[in-house]
């Protein structure tokens, strides 16, 4: 016996998502209610460059009051097709545009209260062609050799868990790069 929907009720419309309280009959008869994270889903981008490395950014995250070295990322305008998503992110945030955009993943990153879904893509190729940042991104851009790159992966520097999810799906394409 699956969960059954009893109804929902929107709490919160936000500019990048909106709450919800869904009331639910459990499999055992009980009743719960859970408040839902809706979203559009998202992209994150390893971006490759001509010399090998990374690109990174690394920017203010205010719930966690302080500045977090990431893969670039982005959420969805509504219906947007993912890649169009990921070409559009990476111009706004790194830059560069890519000649060559590979899905290699995705996941949900939090289902537990969230709908959000994000896909992974690998950019390579890169050429300038620079998009407007978002007018409340702040970010700066590092480029770190692919080695020192998979290192700080490792060594928990970068504590973001869209990165690190990204960074695992995109592994068995990095080969080249990591030697």
């Amino acid at each position: 016996m699956p969960f059954e929907l009893i109804k929902s009720e929107s709490l919160l419309r936000g500019r990048t998502f909106n709450v919800r309280r869904d009331y639910l009959k459990t499999p055992n008869g009980d009743k719960t209610q859970l408040e839902i994270i809706e979203h559009t889903g998202s992209v994150v981008l390893v971006p490759i460059d001509q010399e090998g490395s990374l690109i990174l950014v690394r920017q203010y995250r205010h719930a966690a009051k302080q500045d977090l070295l990431e893969l670039p990322a982005g959420t969805r305008h509504e219906n947007e097709p993912y890649e169009e998503c990921a070409a559009r992110e990476l111009r706004e945030e790194t830059g560069m545009e890519a000649g060559q955009l590979q899905k290699v993943g995705d996941f949900y990153l939090a289902p537990g209260y969230s709908t959000e879904f994000m896909a992974v893509f690998i950019a390579t190729e890169l050429r300038p062609n620079p998009l407007q940042a978002d007018f409340d991104e702040f970010l700066e851009i590092e480029k770190i050799p692919m080695g020192e790159a998979a290192e700080l992966f490792q060594k928990g520097k970068v504590p973001d868990a869209k990165s690190l999810a990204a960074w695992l799906l995109a592994q068995p394409h990095l080969e080249k790069y990591l030697g």
